[in-house]
């Protein structure tokens, strides 16, 4: 069966666990990426609120 790439369960807007979910990591290891995205090359915020608006929820 195919997955698909839903919002998961929410902190803020379920993003980061429904990518950890997808990819089958835990969602902190990919709240950490967004974090590093922020501070690191300042895109974390934009992509983040894309996806927010893109993902799907369950």
């Amino acid at each position: 069966m195919a997955k698909k790439l839903t919002k998961g369960e929410k902190k803020l807007f379920g993003v980061c666990s429904g990518l950890a979910n997808y990819f089958d990591v835990d969602p902190t290891i990919t709240r950490l990426l967004f974090v590093v995205a922020v501070f690191g090359f300042g895109t974390g915020v934009l992509i983040y609120l894309v996806l927010a608006v893109i993902m799907p929820d369950n």
